[in-house]
């Protein structure tokens, strides 16, 4: 169907594609790291050294990570409403439950650092823009 596409564009947002790219990006940075080099990783979130068995659970992270790195380099290259706003949800959840687990990590572990507070606010940061660009991308056009 020729021109289907056209009535599930979104007129985007100011930023929304440069959100996306550094999103896909940074993404993309964590699984090769994680990938590549898990006891670096694990160490810089925590700032101490993983435990023997932590090495294959983090490659496992990174995988994840990976396969959703490629979803958002897909829909870089969309304009489909709906994809948007499911990968920008994704994007919110997954730093949501990441700003989770790694609040309680720290309260269990009792150890703070700059390191880890400059992570957690980051994650903070990233989950108000990928929600707000959700909202944004959600909302009907005003009638004019």
């Amino acid at each position: 169907m020729l021109g289907n596409e056209i009535k599930f564009a979104v007129r985007e947002p100011l930023g929304l594609r440069l959100w996306q790219f550094a999103s896909a990006l940074m993404f993309t940075g964590v699984a090769v790291m994680a990938l590549t080099f898990p006891d670096r990783l694990y160490d810089t979130i925590f700032d101490e050294v993983a435990a023997g068995g932590s090495k294959m659970s983090v490659r496992l992270y990174g995988g994840a990570l990976f396969s959703l790195s490629l979803i958002m380099w897909n829909a870089l290259y969309t304009s489909e409403k709906a994809i948007i706003r499911w990968t920008l949800l994704m994007e919110a959840c997954y730093f949501t439950v990441q700003f989770l687990i790694t609040t309680i990590t720290l309260v269990e572990n009792g150890a703070v650092s700059n390191g880890t507070m400059l992570l957690l606010s980051s994650r903070g940061v990233f989950i108000l823009i990928s929600f707000f660009y959700y909202y944004q991308v959600g909302r009907r056009p005003k009638k004019t």
